[in-house]
């Protein structure tokens, strides 16, 4: 299969591509993708859809005074260099023919120690002596700029990015699809990755398992991922792998008294009410058949045992809560008493088993080609987050 690529159209007089320099590539790899580095005249890119050369010359100040503080705090916030140019912004027409007259293997490597020069050193980059400076490690000679044929190739990738759809830089293209500034780096991260997937093991006997519930779909929305609600048994989980049915009732007094504050620490966290339930542990075998039987009821039955402190394990009160939440509670309680639906729960907790559950909740987190990267816990949230937006751990 052939290696993805983003085409990076950039200009080094733009803060923001100077920006995006420092991340696109790492952004590629994690992906086994490469970047092609294009780079074109904002200015004439600018022209080409009716601009003015200099858009700064267009702002209010309370916007200009908001860009500069923008770009520093990405610059900031990445760890990156950057400090505004005297005379900014210089002509950049002949630094971008240097980039035009690299090889392309070095060109990455020069842009770089462009963008480095005028960004981080504050150099004049209309200055040829500032060019040739910088092109000698590179084996370039700095009048390589004034040949026509260099000139030529400024003109064309700067047509090129023009047909490709950019009006300004940073601009990346990948699969056809055009992603414009330092900000959208997480959508090309996202084209890069294909799709993702998350399978969700639960059971409405897990007090984390519920916390779990409130937020795995805006996560997985948020970053583009599909969601699989798979109930499992828990005691059933716990018996294939030598595990306490009641973990909870294992724990030293300390830690039971700790697990309680904490719970009610994420419930605020999460902004979800919470209460544990006076009657606890929750058989919940019928009510995850139920569940396996219409998905949709799932989030009634967490709020109902772990907000409203209603025993689901009692088929009377489970019928009143499906009623109440506008369901048929007898079709749906005939449903869960099939052979079909039965046998589903015992393969949901089978494929939890030998994916190397531990419990619930657990994410099983599939993404692009990768391999499936399994996480444990409610608070192991931001990590799916991560994984989602293309994040791989060393190691799993």
């Amino acid at each position: 299969m052939p290696r993805m690529q983003v085409t990076f159209y950039f200009d080094v007089v733009c803060p923001y591509a100077y920006l995006a320099s420092t991340r696109i590539e790492a952004v590629a790899a994690r992906h086994g993708a490469t970047v092609r580095w294009v780079p074109v005249l904002l200015g004439g890119l600018l022209r080409h859809v009716g601009g003015p050369d200099d858009p700064n010359t267009t702002l209010s100040a309370p916007r200009a005074r908001l860009n500069l503080l923008d770009m520093q705090r990405y610059a900031d916030r990445w760890g990156v260099p950057l400090t505004m140019p005297a005379g900014h912004p210089r002509r950049s027409v002949e630094a971008m023919r240097l980039l035009c007259a690299a090889r392309p293997d070095a060109l990455p490597a020069l842009a770089s120690a462009l963008f480095a020069a005028y960004w981080v050193h504050g150099r004049d980059i209309t200055d040829r002596a500032v060019l040739a400076e910088v092109a000698a490690p590179f084996g370039l000679d700095v009048d390589r700029i004034d040949a026509p044929e260099v000139k030529q190739a400024l003109f064309e990738t700067t047509a090129e990015a023009a047909d490709a759809g950019a009006f300004g830089v940073p601009t990346f293209v990948v699969g056809g699809a055009l992603y414009w500034g330092q900000d959208r780096l997480h959508f090309v991260e996202r084209a890069l990755r294909g799709p993702a997937h998350v399978r969700f093991f639960h059971d409405f006997a897990s007090p984390f398992s519920y916390l779990a519930a409130t937020q795995i779909e805006r996560v997985a929305q948020a970053h583009g991922a599909t969601l699989e609600w798979s109930p499992i048994l828990l005691g059933g989980l716990f018996r294939a792998i030598g595990t306490p049915d009641v973990p909870l009732f294992a724990m030293n007094a300390a830690k039971r008294r700790y697990l309680a504050r904490d719970l009610d620490d994420w419930a605020r966290h999460w902004g979800v009410p919470f209460r544990f339930p006076s009657h606890f542990p929750l058989r919940t075998i019928t009510p995850l058949r139920v569940a396996l039987a219409e998905p949709a009821v799932t989030p009634h039955l967490y709020r109902a045992a772990w907000a409203d402190d209603r025993p689901i394990d009692e088929e009377a009160v489970l019928s009143a809560v499906l009623t109440e939440a506008g369901f048929d509670a007898r079709d749906l309680l005939a449903r869960a008493a099939t052979p079909a639906v039965k046998a589903a729960l015992r393969a949901n907790t089978e494929a939890a088993a030998e994916a190397g559950a531990c419990g619930v909740p657990t994410f099983e987190a599939r993404v692009g080609d990768h391999a499936p990267l399994l996480l444990w816990g409610q608070d192991r949230l931001e990590l799916l987050a991560d994984v989602l937006d293309g994040w791989r751990p060393p190691a799993g």
